[in-house]
């Protein structure tokens, strides 16, 4: 359904500027942006219009009280040019499950998908043809109360805007098990894509980096036993015989790229187990020669092949002439995405309708 969105076009694009064959990830931002306010009982305003700046008041809630969610998804180009939008339906529910999670209105899932699509498609000229790029989308719901007080706030903000991307890792990852801090508790917002989340794992992010690790491996919060997920991504462990990957139990991400690897591999034919897997397990399986890749999946990552894992004083290192599911995977995925292998779960969303402006 079209629905009623004003547009507003940019007098003159920057497009000229970007080295589309050198594009740093999440710096370079595509000329227009969606927004929405909602106003204590309805949403409304719908415009795209040029990205800019948008002043707030000093008491903006979201700044003190972290009511703030997020979500990212990826935009492709087909070889005859439709922009394909990947699995737009399901991350318009996972933003209005982690709204409700921070007490905060959700967002009508059609009008989302349409505000994405005519967004997408009027900047579909910035959207990468290389292999490992794509344009990322980032939609983001603030509370904008200005008031001072621990409160859920009654007004929000969403805005949508674009970024044109090149690998969100352009090399390997190490991961160091992490035991002392805690990205999510039972019952916390582990599962919700809160701001919050994410400022949390900073300090524990940069310790791992000066010991030369590139991301923290999250553990449980009661023992620090089994693995949760990584600062960026969901985790998947493949032994000879099976494929492990964390349950959903509230405390990490439902991963929309996970939830296709999932899909993926059972159709395969792979044994695929989503339980709680313990890094003592896991240690036990490198050591017996059983464990033979590890990855990461994430929609900026799409699969992230991991090469070491620090634990207990010791690397488990992971040797890449192993590394042959991950790169399956990622070739599968990213050819759907960009419609050079045929979408038979109905993951794509070709961006076909006009835009006008006013």
């Amino acid at each position: 359904m079209h629905h009623e969105i004003k547009i507003t076009k940019t007098s003159k694009s920057r497009i000229a500027e970007v080295d589309f064959h050198n594009i740093p990830f999440g710096k370079v931002f595509s000329d227009h942006m969606f927004v929405a306010d909602y106003d204590g009982t309805q949403w409304k305003n719908f415009e795209i219009c040029p990205i800019e700046r948008i002043p707030f008041h000093p008491a903006t809630m979201a700044w003190h009280y972290g009511q703030a969610i997020f979500e990212g998804m990826k935009a492709s180009i087909s070889d005859d040019g439709t922009p394909l939008l990947f699995r737009p339906e399901d991350h318009a529910h996972r933003l209005n499950v982690s709204a409700e999670r921070m007490c905060m209105p959700t967002f009508p899932e059609d009008i989302f998908v349409d505000a994405l699509s005519q967004l997408v498609n009027l900047d579909k000229a910035w959207i990468p043809s290389d292999e490992e790029s794509a344009l990322y989308i980032r939609p983001v719901m603030m509370a904008t109360d200005e008031f001072v007080g621990v409160r859920s706030s009654d007004t929000f903000k969403l805005m949508i805007m674009t970024l044109p991307s090149g690998p969100y890792y352009n090399k390997p990852v190490g991961l160091l098990v992490e035991e002392h801090y805690v990205r999510a508790c039972d019952g916390g917002v582990g599962e919700a894509k809160a701001a919050g989340n994410y400022g949390g794992s900073l300090y524990p992010t940069k310790l791992a980096k000066e010991k030369g690790y590139d991301q923290v491996m999250w553990m449980d919060g009661k023992e620090f036993k089994y693995v949760q997920e990584v600062g960026t991504m969901n985790i998947f462990f493949v032994l000879k015989d099976v494929v492990l990957t964390p349950n959903l139990s509230g405390t990490i991400l439902k991963g929309i790229t996970r939830d296709s690897i999932i899909h993926l591999l059972k159709e395969k034919g792979y044994s695929v187990e989503e339980r709680p897997v313990s890094m003592e397990e896991i240690a036990i399986a490198y050591d017996r020669g059983q464990l033979l890749e590890v990855f990461g999946a994430g929609t900026a990552a799409v699969v992230a092949n991991v090469n070491r894992i620090g634990y207990k004083g010791r690397d488990l290192t992971l040797l890449p002439q192993n590394w042959t599911l991950s790169k399956e995977l990622k070739t599968e995925i990213n050819g759907i995405r960009k419609g050079r292998i045929a979408d038979t779960h109905n993951w794509i969303l070709p961006v076909t309708q006009t835009v006008g402006a006013i």
